[in-house]
């Protein structure tokens, strides 16, 4: 009972679970035996097993069947506090799909008993919000019989290191990504391009683009090639070498009238209008952000949404800009909607070189970034200021965002602003007893 209790220790206690399995075999007039009577209880709470299909469900745990189509070899490693590990994976399907089941330590020696053909009881969770992987709870072989597919699908595949080149359309920021033991690594996304498409690269040394910039054309070698459900996506580490190449790419972007729910598509155009980013917490208890956009090519609108990291991007009114690799979906209204997420990046266009300036204003924080406003226009600030202030600043200008290089703040007038309390006294009746408070401060 030990393997269908986990399916909802979370719902009560070992006890109440047993409770209710006798109670369930006493109904039944001893009918059906402790197993069947387990797995009864559990369907009661809504825990029944799904097809592979139906993994990506909003359940934080799930019981399948699965066939083996494959095993892959353990692998040993090392903890944080120097303590081996094992893992290892099978890759699993039955006539709806492929998933792939990832085992540690005793269950990834236990699964070397385990052979192509077997098919498999697993209870097991998502890792990382990965859907096509399941981390396995608890597993025991089934006398099941599944009608499956017998090749391994391509996105659950090995990746392969090629040789490919490529157009860099656009660099990302650099970000820290934790490592399962504990420390962090830096790495960058690329957005790069040929006559088969547009597609990511992670890229874990970022050393190797030093000098490099967007436009060019690489040839890199020792890129791992990894299959993912809506296309293919690439990853360079320090196996893999990276140089410039002038051979002439091109990259197809897609025009918005061409959009079409379903699929991968990379735009270019102008933002009409875009609402302040919106937090809200996931289901799994992260904060993230969201933010909509209306974007234009002049003759056809388009609603965006970014999600998470897209979301936190300050974006202008005005500004041109690339989406790459977005997906296509109806929203709520019925209407077509191209979202940013998870392996997307958002690139502002900018049509001039930045230009060095004093820029004298007003700053006014606002949920859409930080702005100074000079009193004929509002700049985008690209660095840190205090709401509220009146500031001269020395500022890289490019359209209008503005990153700052320096700051002072800009003390009132004594003279001007003596004039403006002796007005506002002349408005009082005599007879008032109000005195402001720190005017002999100010004529000092």
């Amino acid at each position: 009972m030990q393997f269908h209790y986990a399916l909802v220790d979370d719902l009560f206690s070992r006890e109440e679970f047993e409770r209710r399995v006798e109670e369930k075999m006493e109904s039944c007039g001893d009918l059906v035996d402790e197993v069947t009577a387990a797995m009864m209880v559990v369907q009661d709470c809504g825990r029944h097993h799904v097809k592979i299909k139906d993994l990506s469900g909003k359940s934080s745990l799930f019981s399948f069947f699965g066939k083996v189509i494959a095993r892959n070899p353990p692998r040993e490693f090392e903890r944080p506090g120097g303590e081996k590990g094992v893992v290892t994976s099978l890759i699993l399907g039955d006539e709806t799909g492929q998933v792939k089941a990832i085992l540690w330590d005793e269950k990834a020696m236990a699964a070397q008993e385990i052979e192509a053909g077997d098919v498999l009881e697993v209870i097991g969770r998502h890792p990382n919000r990965t859907p096509t992987e399941i981390t396995v709870m608890a597993m025991r072989q089934a006398m099941v019989e599944i009608v499956g597919p017998t090749q391994v699908e391509p996105y659950l595949a090995p990746p392969k290191r090629k040789e490919i080149t490529v157009r860099l359309m656009a660099i990302g920021d650099p970000r820290k990504v934790p490592r399962r033991d504990g420390t962090e690594t830096e790495m960058r996304d690329l957005i790069v391009g040929s006559a088969e498409g547009i597609f990511r690269i992670a890229c874990w040394m970022p050393d190797l683009l030093e000098g490099i910039g967007e436009g060019v054309t690489l040839r890199i070698q020792g890129a791992l090639e990894k299959m993912r459900k809506n296309g293919k996506e690439y990853s360079i580490d320090e196996r893999s070498t990276v140089e410039v190449s002038h051979e002439e790419i091109t990259a197809p972007i897609d025009s918005l009238p061409d959009v079409r729910e379903g699929g991968t598509w990379s735009v270019s155009g102008t933002i009409r209008s875009c609402q302040a980013a919106r937090a809200f917490t996931t289901r799994d208890g992260r904060a993230s952000c969201v933010r909509n956009l209306v974007f234009t090519d002049g003759a056809y609108d388009l609603r965006v949404v970014l999600w998470g990291d897209q979301a936190r991007i300050e974006l202008l009114p005005g500004e041109r800009v690339t989406l790459y690799l977005c997906s296509a979906r109806a929203g709520r209204s019925g209407d077509l909607e191209l979202h940013a997420g998870r392996g997307s990046m958002v690139q502002v266009l900018h049509e001039s070189e930045a230009v060095e300036e004093e820029i004298t204003g007003t700053v006014v924080g606002t949920s859409g970034g930080t702005y100074l406003d000079t009193g004929e226009e509002q700049f985008l600030v690209l660095g840190s200021l205090p709401h509220g202030h009146e500031v001269r600043t020395r500022a890289l200008r490019r359209g209008m965002r503005i990153t700052i290089l320096s700051w002072e703040d800009i003390l009132p007038d004594p003279v001007e602003l003596n004039a403006r309390i002796d007005a506002f006294l002349s408005l009082t009746a005599q007879e008032n007893t109000f005195t402001p408070h720190g005017r002999q401060d100010i004529r000092e």
